[in-house]
């Protein structure tokens, strides 16, 4: 009885070691996305923070800069970016667990 406890808690702290490496993996990759063609691209790392974005010159040349849709696709780059990465998030806890949904491991990944 005792055993198949002790194989249960060694098996999740393997996972839970394997689940913070995944993090640090996670962590260390960037995400980007491209709004309106291309002339707004945003970065994010696995964190989902921003950390880079690019607008296009003429998008702010003079006269040609309409803040509203200029927030708008700022918006839409950084919203897919964040899915980007949330998305690998969730696929490597799928991999980690085999498609299991195990409580406590989901703050470790995504």
């Amino acid at each position: 009885m005792f055993g198949d406890l002790g194989k249960m808690m060694k098996m999740a702290r393997q996972m839970q070691d394997r689940a913070k490496t995944i993090r640090q993996e996670l962590d260390a990759k960037t995400f980007t996305a491209e709004a309106g063609g291309g002339v707004v691209a945003a970065t994010v790392n696995g964190k989902l923070e921003l950390v880079d974005l690019k607008i296009a010159p003429e998008l702010v040349a003079p006269g040609n800069a309409d803040v509203q849709m200029l927030a708008d696709l700022v918006k839409a780059a950084v919203s897919a970016a964040q899915g980007q990465a949330s998305a690998a998030a969730g696929e490597m806890m799928r991999e980690l667990t085999g498609g299991l949904n195990i409580p406590g491991l989901e703050g470790l990944i995504g």
